[in-house]
Parts: structure tokens; sequence; C-alpha cells
């Protein structure tokens, strides 16, 4: 007696294929959503208590990164402006203005400002400020066209495969040293060859830059 149809075979091959191809699209599916801007935030300006503007600070007034970033160059955080540099400028310009008053209430009372954190690595990543700035890496090429932001946006992932692209060829990113702090900085059309030239002058050791220990610690 046949317990199953004709057909039972190809049906059975049909579902194995079927549940194997749902399993990849599901796969794909979740790798598309975590590197999606809508996981990363990659592009969504954040809104702050006030909101600072580095297209008119920076590409405006022509702010140099260490005028509020003080820490930049020795520490492995950037570090924020207190609020009494700040006040240097605005105790004279724009004293009044009500978008400002948050700045003012922190200056009178002694009190920080709870600025909106925009580049937040997860706690099991180790990121030191002052090794990249040492090693040619500027501001732009993590934070992008930071003097074109009214409000700070992530302009990239900040996921692994992204700092492993710079990591593995770094002449594709390194600049001498001088430009770090320059947000006007293009790369050259040889970028290559000179990043190469600049890998060996500051003593990048390539080969140490993917063990798992130098950003996981």
């Amino acid at each position: 007696m046949q317990l199953f149809p004709a057909g039972a075979n190809t049906l059975a091959r049909a579902t194995l294929v079927g549940a194997a191809l749902a399993v990849v699209f599901v796969l794909v599916a979740v790798d598309r959503l975590a590197r999606s801007a809508w996981l990363t935030r990659v592009g969504d300006a954040r809104e702050q208590p006030i909101p600072f503007s580095h297209k008119h600070h920076v590409g405006g007034v022509g702010l140099d990164c260490r005028y509020c970033h003080t820490s930049v160059e020795t520490s492995p955080f950037a570090g924020l402006p207190p609020v009494q540099t700040c006040m240097t400028c605005h105790s004279q310009l724009w004293s009044e203005a009500g978008l400002l008053e948050p700045l003012r209430r922190s200056f009178a009372t002694d009190r920080g400002i709870a600025w909106v954190r925009v580049h937040d690595l997860p706690d099991f990543v180790y990121f030191n400020h002052s090794i990249h700035v040492r090693q040619g890496i500027g501001c732009t090429t993590c934070h992008g066209p930071i003097d074109k932001m009214p409000l700070v946006w992530q302009e990239s992932s900040l996921q692994m495969s992204w700092c492993l692209e710079c990591h593995r060829r770094p002449e594709r990113f390194v600049r001498p040293r001088a430009a770090v702090f320059d947000v006007g900085w293009q790369s050259p059309a040889d970028q290559e060859t000179r990043g190469a030239a600049l890998v060996a002058l500051y003593g990048i050791r390539k080969e140490q830059l993917t063990d798992c220990s130098v950003c996981h610690r």
C-alpha cells in the first residue's frame, strides 16, 4: 500500500529549498538592518539643549576644533568646552538671546549642560582621540563635514567594518599632521602613495592595527 502521494518527494524537496531560502533571506535582512541608517542613526542630527551650530562657529567664524575640544591631542577624549569658554564670547555677543538662556543659567549656577552625545561607542570598544590625531587622522575623516553641520549628525556607522576600512589600509586616510584640524582638506589624487609614505614616517604598524586588543581591551 502506498503511504505517500506521487508528488511527496517533490514537495519535500521544495519545502527544504524554501526553508533554506527563508533562512538566507532572514540573515540578509538582519545584516541589512544592522547596517541601516535607521539603526546606526547615520545622518540623524541630534537635538541639543542649545542648538550649537558648527556650521556657524567653524565654517563661518573659523574656530579651530581645539578651541573647544582642548584635550583632543592629549587624551582619549576630545572633551567638551566648559561654559566659561562659551561665555568668553557670549558675555558680549548675543548676551540676551533666548536660545542661550541655558548657557547663562549654567554659568550662573555652575551646573553643566546636559549635551546629547552623538558619537557614542559601545563600552567594549576602546577609542583614543590623541592616538588618531598623532597618526594623522583628520577630524573630518570620522566626523564628516563638521563645518557644514547646523546640528551635529553622525556621518559614519561607527561599526567595526567601518573602522577596519582604515585599519587595514591606513594609507588611504592618513594626512599630514599639520592638516589634521583643517576641515577643508581634500585627499590629493595620489593619496595612497603619499599616505604610504606618511604611514612609514609616523611608524604606523599596519600588521598590528587589526589585532583585536587594539580596540577591545
